[in-house]
């Protein structure tokens, strides 16, 4: 995910990127490299997602996970966020735990490789 009025600089050769932090090449900058491709691995990208609360009834989360699905697939939303500078990625709601457990555990191997306290 990138700010707009960077990825404008960027694709009119005002700023030059070095690379994207994702793991994959940005489909909003196909030129610009991704780190990974220098420093395999490597993998520190911004997301967002929608959660609800635990004990939310399954069928209203299969109801918010198809209507969210719907939106993100919809070329004229897709298209605006491109503009904005990101990419979209639908999926289940065992997709995104995956995700949200994946990230936990990624970045907490990080904050101790680092050894970062809280303040």
């Amino acid at each position: 995910m990138f700010a707009a009025s960077t990825v404008e600089y960027i694709k009119t050769d005002n700023v030059r990127a070095l690379a994207v932090t994702t793991a994959t090449r940005s489909e909003v900058l196909p030129d610009v490299p991704a780190l990974s491709e220098f420093v395999p691995g490597y993998d520190a990208a911004a997301w967002i997602g929608v959660g609800a609360p635990k004990n939310t009834p399954p069928e209203v989360i299969d109801k918010l996970n198809k209507e969210i699905n719907a939106a993100l697939a919809d070329p004229k939303l897709k298209l605006r966020l491109a503009d904005l500078g990101s990419s979209v990625a639908g999926g289940s709601a065992p997709d995104y735990g995956r995700r949200l457990e994946e990230e936990a555990e990624k970045w907490a191997k990080v904050i101790r490789a680092a050894n970062i306290k809280p303040d």
